[in-house]
């Protein structure tokens, strides 16, 4: 049965690197469609009132947000390797460092997916009440892009889904983990009393 679990939390401390990254892949990837095209529609960046298109704002409004994500991106790819600096991945036995480890991982990522989607959706709404009319002309007149796609708004479910998903397998895989280490702990105080 250990050899199982071992397997298991292997696999599940490669998907939490692989989680993290892919946060900090969508904290980078976030404003690709905003900047391709708002960012030309501000005439003034020192002042945002001065735009070809009312709503476009949205982009610089953003920024604040987008590299505090970056930051918190960051941050748990480190969580996800103090997994292997706290040797999650082989040992056989946990210790107080492998549980800690666990659990700032999994609450740092429950931690950002709740507070980015609050603002993801708040951003979104915004988004959407862009002259996209004004941006269309706007486009074709200085031959910039032009979207109306919410993908990367959207795409924030999935990322962080995968980011949950990862954290509560590595909780479910550490309780599974204490057991396991109980039940052994039980079978030798058991054979040392009938060697006594």
């Amino acid at each position: 049965m250990y050899k199982k679990q071992m397997t298991v939390q292997k696999v599940l401390c490669l998907l939490a690197v692989f989680a993290s990254a892919l946060v900090f892949l969508y904290s980078l990837g976030i404003m690709t469609d905003l900047y391709d095209t708002l960012y030309s529609t501000m005439r003034n960046p020192t002042d945002l009132t001065q735009t070809d298109v009312p709503g476009s704002i949205v982009y610089y409004t953003m920024q604040k947000f987008n590299s505090v994500l970056l930051r918190y991106s960051i941050g748990l790819v480190l969580l996800a390797c103090l997994l292997y600096l706290t040797n999650t991945h082989t040992r056989r036995k946990y210790y107080i460092g492998n549980y800690l480890a666990v659990g700032a991982y999994a609450a740092a990522n429950v931690y950002t997916a709740v507070w980015a989607h609050g603002y993801i959706e708040a951003y979104k709404a915004k988004f959407l009440l862009v002259d996209f009319e004004a941006l269309r002309a706007h486009a074709e007149l200085w031959k910039t892009a032009y979207t109306e796609s919410t993908f990367w708004f959207d795409v924030h479910y999935a990322v962080f889904a995968v980011t949950l998903l990862v954290s509560a397998a590595l909780v479910a895989s550490t309780v599974w983990k204490a057991a396991l280490m109980r039940e052994e702990k039980q079978l030798l105080n058991g054979g040392k009393e009938a060697a006594a």
